[in-house]
């Protein structure tokens, strides 16, 4: 069973309810048919109603939900014959960030994406999908691999934002994102990026400048977490809720502001509840936008990506 969260709770609730009566039934042969019939009902409404109406905090929370999909699950499902490959030829390997090469029904590609943890120890030794520089080094040698032999790529984007810490700054954590930011944009061959959770800040960007963005229906992208926004803008992180309300960070806020370029559906109450169909949800959308960017010539390709992020936001010319 997933875990449930908090405006999940009533439904949590009445289906537990739905399960008494009917073990009740078995147990003493007293039909409830028509009361669970009911009840059945009033649940389905009531997830309708939940699932329909989401509040951005509440895609936040399901876009942290300890058992939501990772990288790894993903590449499991969507692609074959995958190969993980290490480092950054510099200084070491970072769990954080994991990719290699694989096929796409039958299509080499290179997959890259930040990797969070099942539990407590694979977290810690992944560094709950924070990368440190050597992460995003790792990746920008896996797509530049990609390009030399001419392999699309496609990153999962899937971190609260890149790694803080002292030793991180130490060894050029910036550089290194900005780095990234750099070199993407200038790649000649097709680059899908899919923000399957949170998308934080840098660590975020540092994998995700592609020609087409996509968004898992309840995935947020945003340049500071809530909570960091909340403290920063009035001094108490409580106010997370509030701040992710206006900080316009879910999945239809940010195609309507033109940030991202598709949506994709999860399952009824989010893609833990079926890693199945979310993964061949993910698999068309890939299919469809490399069907679309493989019609492009190289120097489009380039083009095309600088276009899309030209025309995010506003701005006034000075000349």
């Amino acid at each position: 069973m997933a875990t449930d969260l908090s405006f999940e709770k009533p439904l949590v609730e009445l289906r537990d309810k739905i399960k008494e009566l009917r073990k009740f039934t078995e147990e003493k042969g007293i039909d409830f048919t028509d009361e669970v019939k009911r009840l059945e009902e009033k649940a389905k409404d009531l997830a309708e109603q939940i699932y329909g109406n989401l509040t951005p905090w509440q895609r936040v929370q399901i876009s942290r939900h300890p058992e939501r999909p990772t990288t790894f699950d993903y590449i499991k499902h969507i692609f074959t014959d995958f190969m993980e490959l290490h480092g950054d030829r510099s200084y070491g390997d970072d769990l954080a960030i994991v990719g290699g090469i694989a096929r796409l029904e039958g299509r080499p590609v290179t997959v890259i994406g930040h990797q969070k943890g099942k539990d407590t120890k694979e977290n810690i030794s992944r560094n709950f999908g924070m990368a440190h520089p050597e992460g995003y080094r790792k990746a920008l040698r896996l797509m530049k691999q990609a390009e030399k032999f001419g392999r699309p790529i496609i990153t999962f984007i899937n971190t609260q934002g890149a790694y803080p810490g002292k030793a991180a700054e130490e060894r050029g954590q910036s550089e290194a994102i900005a780095r990234n930011l750099l070199e993407m944009a200038n790649f000649t061959v097709p680059i899908i990026c899919v923000v399957i959770g949170e998308g934080g800040s840098g660590g975020a960007l540092g994998i995700s400048v592609g020609n087409y963005i996509y968004m898992l229906e309840n995935s947020v992208y945003s340049v500071i977490s809530p909570e960091g926004a909340a403290a920063l803008l009035w001094k108490d992180s409580s106010l997370a809720m509030r701040a992710a309300e206006t900080m316009k960070i879910s999945a239809p806020d940010l195609l309507e502001l033109g940030i991202i370029d598709q949506i994709i559906p999860e399952p009824f109450g989010g893609a833990h509840r079926d890693l199945i169909q979310q993964a061949g949800f993910i698999k068309q959308s890939l299919l469809n936008g490399l069907a679309e960017l493989e019609k492009l010539s190289p120097k489009e390709l380039v083009q095309h990506r600088y276009n899309k992020f030209k025309q995010i936001g506003t701005f006034t010319s000075l000349s």
